[in-house]
């Protein structure tokens, strides 16, 4: 009977089991030999649906903090050399998710919960997801159609692109069946039937005449949504929260301008880029990270709230360095609800007077950092009636100064009242 259903789908029945084995304790292989399925199959299944439920209430997930006679310091990070990253038997190895520990009410680090209903309906939607459309994310798309579309610039035909690259595992036919289709071009690239050297007419077929529905890929938002957020607030009340969002006015061409928004000071802070992917996304964040330092970022960029466009779908990447040190944090508002980051929402309408849609923002001169720059310093220069007719240079200044004096040294600078601009032609030359 087991041999039978090795290699069939996970039923609802079976995810059941599983959550049920979880709460009991059951170890992955005791549950893998309960439904007939390898041990294997049992741990994936775990880490691909589990969910973070509740975030630990420690400021360091460091496993001696409780007994730390540091940890009241303010200064205690993982820097420390005592510290040492906490790890769990019971969520980490085996069964992998803390359904029915008898310390839950008591652990104050992160939680895993693995629910049958949850994991059943994320099943089928990627069966439903995989079946239709496109067989590839947004950003596949657009890192195989930024691949190829210098190459049909030089004349190059798909047939000799994908003999001169093995690595692009994807046949001919499917290749003009992109460009035909608009898939790169709705992914940002804009490749159409003009860049071809040739192409034979085809009778549409009505697969090609179905709306182009890609896959897509939610895992980044597990643990990270409106409700995760809220809870965690409710339980770090205090935590420096930064909105970010993208401005631009052709998603084809560019510029891009990531902005930020340190609600605590009202500050705006933007960043330049000629692309609109996850990668440049994240290099922005980084380059904040360095502008700041670890320390100064960590205390102010706690929470990095954002929409879910696909240029913000590196949730891991961004939210953890390279020595598995916590950056950030990550929340994502709910799709078509902007108002979830009003405040970043507000202070772009001061950004729009620089920057007006419906233009050509490189025509205006925004074409570098610098331009940037002059636009963050300008808007952080101008007085607001919410703060009392001070500028957010100057709470900046007054509550941290450290922050302050990075960003001057990096290259914003406070604009004298009479000076301040929020025009057009600041981006000029």
């Amino acid at each position: 009977m087991a041999a039978s259903n090795k290699n069939s789908h996970l039923t609802a029945a079976e995810r059941q089991i599983i959550e049920t084995g979880i709460r009991n304790g059951s170890t992955k292989k005791s549950i893998a030999d309960t439904i007939g399925k390898d041990k294997s199959t049992v741990g994936k299944e775990i880490k691909l649906h589990r969910y973070l439920k509740d975030t630990f209430s420690y400021p360091i997930d460091c496993a001696l903090f409780r007994k730390c006679k540091h940890k009241n310091d303010y200064h205690c990070t993982k820097e420390c050399e005592n510290y040492k990253q906490f790890e769990c038997k019971r969520r980490d190895r085996s069964p992998g998710a803390c359904n029915g520990c008898s310390s839950y009410s008591r652990c104050h680090y992160d939680k895993y919960f693995y629910s049958a209903a949850i994991a059943e309906k994320e099943y089928k939607e990627q069966l439903v997801n995989s079946r239709i459309g496109v067989n590839a994310t947004v950003n596949e798309i657009r890192e195989l159609g930024l691949k190829i579309k210098p190459l049909l610039e030089k004349g190059q035909s798909p047939y000799v692109i994908l003999q001169n690259h093995p690595e692009i595992n994807l046949c001919e036919k499917t290749i003009y069946n992109y460009i035909e289709d608009g898939v790169f071009h709705d992914a940002g690239v804009p490749i159409s039937c003009l860049d071809l050297k040739t192409q034979v007419r085809r009778k549409v077929t009505k697969k090609k005449m179905t709306e182009y529905s890609p896959r897509q890929d939610k895992s980044y938002l597990r643990g990270r949504t409106r409700p995760e957020y809220e809870a965690y607030m409710d339980e770090n009340p205090y935590a420096s929260v930064v909105e970010t969002d993208t401005v631009y006015n052709d998603v084809s061409n560019g510029p891009f301008i990531q902005t930020f928004k340190f609600l605590k000071y009202d500050l705006l802070f933007c960043i330049f880029h000629l692309l609109k992917d996850s990668e440049h996304m994240r290099k922005g964040i980084l380059l904040l990270e360095s502008i700041l330092g670890e320390e100064i970022f960590s205390r102010e960029v706690m929470v990095l709230k954002m929409d879910r466009g696909s240029e913000f779908t590196l949730g891991d990447e961004i939210e953890l360095r390279e020595n598995g040190s916590r950056r950030t944090r990550i929340f994502y508002c709910d799709p078509m609800a902007s108002w979830q980051k009003g405040s970043l929402e507000n202070i772009h309408e001061l950004l729009r007077q620089i920057c007006p849609k419906n233009c050509d923002l490189y025509s205006l001169g925004l074409n570098s950092q610098l331009k940037a720059d002059r636009i963050s310093s300008n808007i952080n220069s101008y007085p607001k009636e919410k703060l009392n007719g001070r500028t957010s240079f100057q709470l900046l200044e007054f509550f941290s100064p450290d922050m302050a004096q990075k960003l001057y040294d990096y290259g914003l600078s406070p604009i004298k009242p009479d000076h301040v601009t929020l025009k057009p032609y600041i981006l000029k030359d």
